[in-house]
């Protein structure tokens, strides 16, 4: 897919670029993002030139989708979006705000816009959102994007080898307003396994 940039009112995002770097590496040295994000841990300056250049890769052969999200065109990186195919309709969304420009609301402005230009642009017809039992704070960014929460994944997510429990939620084209590819035939309400 050719890279793409997007914009909110406050926002642009664009897919990574070198001089990115430095912003990712000071970012990733925050506790919580090594808490909750599989990144490395130590992480090097040489972790975050390498995730910075595989970014044009991703792009290109349709495995990864990275965008940068900025405080207007010139601004600070305040946070990372990333979104990767999960089979043959579903996309999964992963993300991390830098620790200076928390609850600021950038991630539940900038997710809604990730989440269209997947619906419309990359083929998805179902957003996976997981992250770690405990994460509030992506929880939170999740609900306000509008994602169902649909529970909990036992053993769902590996951080460094480490195999964790995890919240998993959803979000539909339907739930933009946006039409879907393919048909949803929801399950009748009070409906058990």
């Amino acid at each position: 897919m050719e890279p793409t940039t997007l914009t909110t009112a406050r926002l642009v995002l664009r897919p990574h670029v070198p001089s990115d770097t430095d912003e990712v590496y000071a970012a990733c040295q925050d506790p919580a993002i090594q808490r909750w994000i599989p990144v490395p841990v130590p992480y090097g300056r040489a972790d975050a030139e390498s995730y910075v250049a595989k970014v044009p890769a991703g792009w290109r052969e349709d495995s990864e989708y990275a965008f940068a999200v900025l405080l207007g065109a010139d601004g600070p990186l305040v946070a990372t979006i990333g979104v990767m195919p999960r089979g043959t309709n579903a996309h999964e969304v992963g993300f991390w705000t830098a620790p200076d420009h928390r609850r600021r609301g950038y991630l539940a402005e900038a997710l809604p816009a990730v989440a269209r230009w997947a619906f419309t642009e990359a083929g998805c017809v179902r957003l996976i959102w997981r992250a770690g039992v405990g994460n509030q704070a992506s929880l939170a960014v999740a609900e306000k994007a509008g994602f169902v929460i649909e529970g909990v994944q036992r053993a769902g997510i590996e951080i460094r080898e480490t195999l964790r429990d995890c919240w998993t939620g959803a979000l539909l084209p339907s739930d933009l307003d946006l039409p879907s590819r393919l048909p949803y035939l929801p399950s009748p309400v009070g409906a058990t396994p």
